[in-house]
Order: C-alpha cells, then sequence, then structure tokens
C-alpha cells in the first residue's frame, strides 16, 4: 500500500549498533533501534518531522506532561519475512486512534498520511534491526507529549510527537493466568478509559501487582459502577468461545478499541463463527467454565497477538481451562495473523502495509 511522499528530514545515524545485538536473547522492550522520528508542535501548527539518530531529550523541570500527565501512545510492529520483506500491521488504524486519544486529552491531532509515512520511512530506515525468526518483529512506538514549561493546570500550547522502535521476541511465552478485580478500576464513564492515555497505565500498576503477588499475570477489568461486567484484561482485550461464538465486550467509552481484537474478530466472521460485541458479565463467564461451554479464552493486543488465558481467578476459586493446543479457533487465528503480518498469506483484508 502506498502512502503520501512527506518531506520529512533524515539525518541517518553514522555508526549503527545493530551488529552489537544478540536478537536471540532480546529483553522485551529495552533494546532500541538506531533512529527516531521528532516533531514539535508550537504556535499552534506542527513544525518540520525529522528523523534523527536514537538518543536521550533534554527537558525543562516544569514540562507540563510531568505535572499533569498529558501524554498517549500506540503500539504496533513491524514483521520481515525470509525473503526480506517488510511489512507494518494495519497502521491506519493506529493513526486514527492517535487522533482519537489527542481529541479527549485537548492535544493536536497529526495528518494520518503523515503519522503512517513516518513510521514506513522510519522502519524502512531500521529495517535490519527486524529479524525473520518466529515470534520476532519491530514494536513501533508513537507517542506525544506536552511540553509546555508552566507550572499551570490547562492544556498545553506545545506538544512533542515522537516515534521510536525496538525490536523484540515474543511477549508471553505461554498461556497467563487472570485474576478477575472487583474492587480496583481501570476507567469509569465519562473518563479516558477508550483513549490510549498515560495515566491509564500508570492507575492499573499498583492493583496487577498485588495480583502477580498471588501468580496472577494480568487483571480482568470490571467495570467502575457494579464489578460484575468485564472490560478487558491489562495489556489486551479479552475474547471468549462460548459454544461456537466469538464474544467480546462492546467497545466503549471504558473500554479500548483494539486492533488485533479487531482482526481477530474478521477472522472469525470469515470462517462462519458467530461474532458477538456486548456486554459480558462475570457470572456468564464463570457459568460457561463450570458447565464445560467455554471453549477458549484469550488476550487480543499487539504485543503478545492472542495470548491463551489458562486460569481465571473469580472469588469463589479458580477456572481452569483446557489446554491451548486442543483449542479450535484461537491456534488457527494465531497462525493466520502471524502469516498475514510476514506477507505469507493471503492479505483479503488489505490490512499489511508493505514497506518499500
Amino acid at each position: 500500500m502506498l502512502v503520501q511522499d512527506h518531506m520529512i528530514h533524515i539525518t541517518p545515524t553514522s555508526h549503527s549498533r545493530v551488529g552489537e545485538v544478540d536478537f536471540n536473547n532480546i529483553p522485551f522492550g529495552r533494546v532500541f533501534s538506531d533512529h527516531m522520528f521528532v516533531m514539535d508542535y508550537k504556535d499552534g501548527q506542527w513544525g518540520t518531522p525529522k528523523i534523527v539518530e536514537f538518543g536521550h531529550m533534554n527537558m525543562h523541570p516544569a514540562a507540563s506532561v510531568i505535572h499533569y500527565g498529558q501524554a498517549i501512545f500506540e503500539g504496533m510492529k513491524a514483521y520481515k519475512n525470509d525473503a526480506g520483506e517488510v511489512f507494518v500491521f494495519r497502521p491506519e488504524m493506529n493513526a486514527r486512534r492517535f487522533n482519537l486519544s489527542a481529541h479527549r486529552m485537548c492535544m493536536p491531532e497529526v495528518e494520518e498520511s503523515l503519522f503512517v509515512d513516518a513510521i514506513h520511512q522510519l522502519v524502512h530506515l531500521d529495517r535490519n534491526w527486524i529479524s525473520s525468526a518466529p515470534g520476532s518483529s519491530l514494536y513501533i512506538r508513537p507517542f506525544m507529549f506536552s511540553t509546555d514549561e508552566y507550572i499551570g493546570v490547562k492544556p498545553s500550547e506545545t506538544y512533542r510527537m515522537m516515534i521510536f522502535t525496538c525490536p523484540v521476541n515474543a511477549y508471553y511465552t505461554g498461556a497467563v493466568k487472570v485474576k478477575v478485580e472487583t474492587h480496583y478500576t481501570r476507567a469509569v464513564p465519562g473518563g479516558t478509559g477508550f483513549a490510549k492515555a498515560a495515566g491509564n497505565y500508570a492507575c492499573s500498576l499498583y492493583p496487577a501487582r498485588l495480583a502477580q503477588e498471588k501468580g496472577y499475570h494480568q487483571l480482568l477489568w470490571t467495570d467502575s459502577q457494579e464489578h460484575k461486567w468485564i472490560e478487558e484484561s491489562g495489556t489486551m482485550n479479552v475474547v471468549f468461545r462460548i459454544n461456537d461464538t466469538l464474544i467480546s465486550p462492546a467497545p466503549g467509552e471504558t473500554i479500548l478499541d483494539g486492533i488485533t481484537r479487531h482482526s481477530v474478530m474478521e477472522l472469525a466472521k470469515d470462517w462462519g463463527y458467530k461474532v458477538e460485541y456486548r456486554r459480558v458479565s462475570v457470572q456468564e463467564i464463570r457459568e460457561a467454565a463450570d458447565n464445560g461451554t467455554l471453549k477458549e479464552a484469550f488476550g487480543a493486543g499487539t504485543a503478545a497477538t492472542i495470548a491463551p488465558i489458562e486460569v481465571i481467578g473469580f472469588e469463589d476459586g479458580d477456572r481452569q481451562l483446557t489446554e491451548f493446543a486442543t483449542w479450535e479457533f484461537a491456534p488457527k487465528a494465531l497462525k493466520t495473523l502471524d502469516a498475514i503480518k510476514k506477507g505469507e498469506a493471503p492479505d483479503t483484508h488489505g490490512w499489511n502495509h508493505r514497506v518499500d
């Protein structure tokens, strides 16, 4: 898919660090590629977009993002196949959601075609950082934050948008255990739960740590008013297969509209499954687990793609699901999505962007 050619000023690094990387042993999110995209907003408009050498930046102690939290981000991946072709999966969807988040956080929007073009050019420049090994990819992190040097509670008048990338391997190495959270709250109606705002993740850290201390990997968040309706799981949307129906909590004010979840559900429709976006109660899932109609449960997100859930912790005890290898839908969806992302399977929906 072609994108508009924007005048992005590129200053390549004089010394690539890619030769120093052991791609078989990469801690997730701690190794960074050679370049980054930078663009500043001032006087009501975006300035010159640039790609420069990755590195530290200076920040004023009074930068408003530090004090008042105007910050948003996105996450996506680039993939390389054995033929050396590089693809980015559905970046236009991330561009739209980025602007949705920006609007909610009183931040300036970014032209969607520039957003996508910046990713294409950055990924092309650092294509040698992408491994074609199974489970490997280049994680892409666009983000924006306020930069006013002012201590006052109001929307900033200046902002910086940046994109960096990092080579990664699998986020989860196996199935995960999740705990239904019935006390702490991730998002409330009228809040910012539908946006990828930094503060959403900050408030989730403490209850997630409490769950991890009990042996769980993630939380299954519930609604803030009754704690009876399932919303999403930590870093992922959640999908349940009850009999032959794929069910997921409907996107809304408190639930992120996940791109991976959307893709998974489209595949389910293609394969003849019934798909439902609707309210999902804790009781419904507990009863389905007890009577054997809960055939599969998994998280869907950029980092993990599909993370099978092996245990769901309810207030009255854990429920163990069957092994992932015996499931019908999720393993097939994971294999198909991975093949599409690498250009190794037909892309009938036009999801993949080839980076030339």
